[in-house]
């Protein structure tokens, strides 16, 4: 029929210009990132507001995430189509889920009404999980579980299972002016071992707030949101941007390993060197979904030639604070 748009003619809407669009340069690569949905869009700016870019020494790889607001949930769900660049998908009308086309460089992400609600569960599950699986496996960095502060003369990575501390350590060194890239997740050039992370927020149990008494960062922890952690781990999650911290501009190129133990020190010493021969198998125990990327064979030559610690607890994060200043220098 003359003026009716044929829907069989573009079923999955492929064709279709998504009405918003915003750029972004994140974790070393250049994103953009499409939508029909100025709610989603906006969620998209909120998670990555105010972040400085992060550029590798290589030209940045272009990646695309479209961002669609699915369908709620009918009393006898449909299948309903969806496209993104090299993407086709059908999902059940109420669904919510990510995929990601590495040839293509794009993702595809399907946010139902339903979760919308719950933005930060958007960002956390879907968004940060699209973003960092492009950026890796595009770039052919090795994903890490670290954390990573940094002074003048280069960076730490923290590893450390859930309940080291490492969150607790990340807050005593922004506090004493050291420089945030990552709390819980590192993108790392396995050759060169410049990193790249979103320094925005902090994870804290409540039991670390006490830790920070009469500070300001104090004071905005107890305002932040208690969200819960995939672990099952209730935490405080800190916006740690627009407070006049020290956030990273660009890539860190990290100078040094640190492991973070649950195991109380015997002595003034927290900061004892660890062996090189016991490096691999360290790392490897720590990292085992890294471990079976393409770049490990080469961050594990290149890991070889730094300092590794283990870092055991004092009596105040501010002991392990003072150790880890003396491996990385004053800010």
């Amino acid at each position: 029929m003359t003026g009716q748009r044929d829907p069989t003619a573009d079923p999955f809407r492929e064709r279709q210009r998504p009405r918003y669009r915003l750029r972004q340069h994140l974790l070393g690569a250049r994103f953009e990132f499409t939508s029909d949905s100025a709610a989603l869009l906006e969620l998209v700016a909120s998670a990555y507001r105010a972040l400085p870019p992060q550029r590798l020494r290589r030209a940045p790889a272009h990646c695309r995430i479209h961002l669609i607001l699915g369908a709620g949930p009918a009393a006898a769900p449909r299948i309903q189509p969806y496209a993104a660049p090299g993407l086709i998908a059908g999902a059940a009308q109420g669904s919510s889920f990510m995929a990601v086309n590495l040839r293509t460089r794009s993702a595809l992400v399907l946010v139902s009404p339903a979760l919308l609600r719950h933005p930060r569960l958007v960002r956390y599950e879907l968004l940060e999980f699209a973003a960092y699986a492009l950026a890796a496996r595009v770039q052919r960095l090795v994903p890490l579980h670290a954390a990573c502060v940094a002074s003048a003369k280069g960076a730490a990575l923290l590893f450390g299972h859930s309940g080291a501390g490492k969150s607790t350590l990340v807050l005593q060194a922004l506090q004493a002016g050291l420089t945030f890239l990552a709390e819980d997740s590192v993108l790392l050039e396995p050759r060169s071992l410049q990193a790249v992370g979103v320094p925005s927020y902090v994870h804290v149990r409540a039991d670390g707030r006490r830790f920070l008494r009469g500070s300001s960062l104090a004071a905005a922890l107890g305002r932040a949101p208690v969200i819960v952690r995939r672990s099952g781990v209730r935490k405080y999650e800190l916006d740690v941007r627009g407070r006049g911290l020290s956030l990273a501009r660009g890539p860190q190129p990290v100078r040094a390993l640190v492991f973070l133990s649950a195991q109380r020190s015997r002595s003034r010493t927290l900061m004892h060197v660890l062996p090189r021969a016991q490096l691999a198998r360290r790392l490897r125990a720590d990292q085992p979904y890294a471990a079976a990327q393409r770049g490990w064979p080469a961050f594990l030559r290149a890991a070889a030639q730094l300092p590794a610690y283990e870092l055991r607890r004092g009596q105040h994060p501010r002991e392990a604070l003072a150790a880890l200043v003396e491996v990385l220098g004053k800010p």
